[in-house]
């Protein structure tokens, strides 16, 4: 019960809850480009502002009071499930008036931009998360 209501004060929860959804944004990416060809094939998103709205308002929500459970709600999009896990649904992307030839909406060089936006928040979030465990590490060891 100590260990983990240390590892969910401050933003833990936030950056845990950040790595579940760039996983899961990464998944949709690879789903879009591995169908890049199929035709009539709509690409997916997972909207990243919305995530980061709803993480706010989490943040918000739960204040400095670590006994609050960390809710996200970014409405059908994003969500904490009962379990604590964070639940997400994919919506269609909207075509913006271009549909090619063979039915889809697909940019390679779209997917290729949100890949990369998503790999800097994963390893923003990896990097702020280790350096939160590192210093409960030299808190429990004491300094040395």
């Amino acid at each position: 019960m100590f260990l983990s209501g240390l590892a969910n004060r401050g933003a833990a929860p936030a950056l845990v809850s950040t790595l579940a959804f760039n996983e899961a944004r990464l998944n949709v990416i690879s789903e879009n480009l591995a169908n890049s060809e199929t035709p009539g094939y709509r690409t997916k998103r997972l909207d990243a502002a919305g995530f980061q709205r709803a993480l706010r308002d989490a943040l918000d929500t739960r204040g400095t009071d670590p006994n609050k459970p960390f809710v996200v709600d970014g409405g059908r999009d994003v969500r904490t499930a009962a379990d604590g896990t964070l639940h997400v649904a994919p919506a269609e992307e909207p075509p913006e008036n271009i549909l090619f030839h063979d039915g889809t909406n697909m940019s390679v060089e779209r997917q290729m931009a949100a890949l990369a936006e998503t790999r800097m928040m994963h390893e923003l979030a990896v990097s702020l998360l280790n350096g939160y465990f590192e210093g409960l590490r030299t808190a429990i060891r004491g300094a040395q």
